[in-house]
């Protein structure tokens, strides 16, 4: 069975830590990755070389590997180059994810595709919009990821998870998996029920840190309706 079809129907995890969050050590991702596994996810997605070093020797499920590098040039920085791609297939990733959208880029995502399938790895295309996904697909690309759907300027602005581009993936034959903006198990279980392969979930899993404001804020919010006046109810 391939790796694709064994993670089929299934759950993966993005464990991930912002710039000066306390879990950015790679011991925390590390943990956060086992943890993942040990709750049911089947594969990790996991930001940067030496992290996905470390999650490769503590895991058995595959891991999603990328690196995220600003350039000065170019709003492309998920597994944006060559060099990144034979970094993360020698650290051990079994599928490279590299942002396939349309903005200027310092590589192609052909050749982006060729190199991560050079070295016996699975080619994920995160895109924006239909098609994006279309030409990742057509340039070799294994799967699609919606992963950067609003986070380019001519994507959709949503809160929401981009269930419009899923449907428009399904439709047009584009093997894809969804991710961005899942916060609930009802949202992954309908992306499923779209079409998607898998379902990647990060925040809403592995960032305690955003959890906790959605948490305070809606607190917040509560203490200052009309409605409230302290008494039990």
């Amino acid at each position: 069975m391939s790796i694709l079809e064994a993670l089929r129907g299934t759950l993966a995890v993005s464990c991930q830590a912002a710039d000066g969050s306390p879990l950015q050590p790679t011991d925390h991702i590390v943990a956060l990755a086992k943890a993942a596994v040990l709750g049911g996810a089947k594969a990790v997605r996991i930001e940067g070389v030496a992290n996905v070093s470390a999650v490769r020797n503590a895991v058995s499920v595959p891991v999603i590997g990328i690196t995220k590098i600003e350039h000065p040039d170019s709003e492309i920085y998920i597994t944006p180059t060559l060099e990144d791609v034979r970094q993360l297939c020698e650290a051990g990733a079994d599928i490279v994810a590299f942002d396939a959208t349309a903005r200027p880029r310092p590589c192609s995502v052909a050749a982006l595709v060729e190199a991560v399938h050079q070295a016996g790895r699975i080619a994920m295309a995160d895109i924006s919009t239909l098609d994006e996904g279309r030409a990742a697909v057509a340039a070799g690309a294994d799967f699609a990821g919606t992963t950067l759907s609003g986070y380019t300027p001519y994507s959709p602005q949503t809160e929401a998870p981009d269930f419009k581009l899923m449907e428009d993936l399904f439709r047009a034959g584009i093997p894809f998996v969804a991710e961005g903006r899942i916060w609930e198990p009802t949202d992954a279980r309908r992306a499923i029920e779209y079409g998607a392969a898998f379902v990647v979930v990060g925040s809403a899993i592995t960032r305690p840190d955003v959890i906790t404001r959605r948490f305070a804020d809606a607190v917040a919010g509560a203490r200052t309706t009309p409605e409230f006046n302290g008494e039990s109810r």
